[in-house]
Formats: structure tokens, sequence, C-alpha cells
């Protein structure tokens, strides 16, 4: 029986849908972007940095705006925007690390999917950023719309037994270490004895 699932999603221009390496992108919506290659869904392979680099390179310069980069304080703002949704819905979040081109979540089961608790996360997230004129996207706005600052969908893995669990709390705390950064401590997150 499916007890937590491990989320992650990204900011916009984080990892794109034809990305050499793989992604859960079945098409690509744009037509400057689809001239770098087609959707590579499920076509996970290791690939030469400096090759990475070029092709990114390239790939950005077709987007309609700059990739976002979530500052540290925007990382906050994001924070504190997750714990908003988490009171409001009683979610359990065991596990979260907010980064600057992504964020990981280790959730327990709800009555609502996975991807809808993910959908009212970043919604309250978007709404924080407002509150306090951090939105990343907001020099962008176009009579009052501002875009989104999230890419669409999110990636998943469901976790069954405590082993498991245990394992992607690990990874998820252990992600803003590798990137050379503290560990993260957020008052929403669940610590528990016991998963």
């Amino acid at each position: 029986m499916i007890r937590a699932c491990h989320v992650i999603w990204g900011v916009y221009g984080f990892w794109l849908p034809n990305d050499p390496r793989g992604s859960w992108s079945e098409f690509v919506a744009s037509w400057e972007l689809a001239r770098h290659g087609k959707a590579t869904r499920g076509q996970l392979k290791s690939v030469e940095r400096a090759e990475l680099e070029k092709w990114r390179k390239r790939a950005v310069e077709s987007l309609r705006y700059p990739p976002v980069r979530l500052t540290g304080v925007q990382g906050h703002a994001v924070g504190v925007g997750f714990g908003n949704a988490v009171r409001k819905s009683k979610f359990t979040i065991l596990a979260c690390s907010i980064l600057p081109e992504h964020v990981h979540l280790v959730v327990r089961r709800h009555r609502f999917s996975m991807e809808q608790v993910c959908i009212l996360l970043k919604g309250e997230a978007t709404k924080q950023l407002h509150r306090e004129g951090r939105h990343p996207m907001a020099a962008f706005a176009r009579n009052g719309k501002v875009p989104s600052l999230w890419q669409e969908g999110l990636w998943k893995v469901f976790l069954e037994d405590d082993e498991h669990i245990r394992a992607a709390i690990e990874y998820v705390e252990q992600n803003p270490v590798k990137e050379r950064k503290r560990r993260q401590q957020w008052s929403f997150v669940r610590r528990i004895e016991s998963v």
C-alpha cells in the first residue's frame, strides 16, 4: 500500500522537455524550443557535461522568459507558502528542500491526489511570493497576469514501506548539502521517529 510519495518539480526553465538526459514530458509545446529536439520522455541517459551545457545554452535562448533561479529570500517565501498550504489542507510533509531551481518533498499519503497536493503547494507559494513582492516573474506581467514561475507537472515516486520512506527523507534532506548549501529545517515538516 502506498504510504508516502517523493515528489520533485522545477521552476521555469529548469529541466526542459527535450533535455538530452531525458525528461518526463511527452511533447515540446514551444516551436522555438522544439528546434532543439523532440521530447525525451523516459530516455534517462548520461550526457557529457560540455555537450549538455552547449545544448542548454542554445535551448534556453529559445525560451520566452529567462529561466528562474530562486534567491534565498524567495526560497524562504516559497517555504512560508508551503507552510500555509500544510495548515489549510492538513498535509503531512516528512521532508522538504527548496533549491534555486527545483523542489523536493516527501509527502505522506493524503485524501487528495499527489498532483492536487502539489498544485495547492505551488499555489500557496506563489501567493506568498506576491504578498512579499518577490515573485521572480513579476517583471513579465502582461495585463495584470504574471507568468508562472513553476514548470508544469511533477516527478513522483510512490513509497510503500519504512525503508523506502526513510531513504527518500534522507535523500531530500541531503539535497541542499549536495549543492553546497546548508540543510534546511522547515516548521511544517513533521519529524517522526517511526514512519
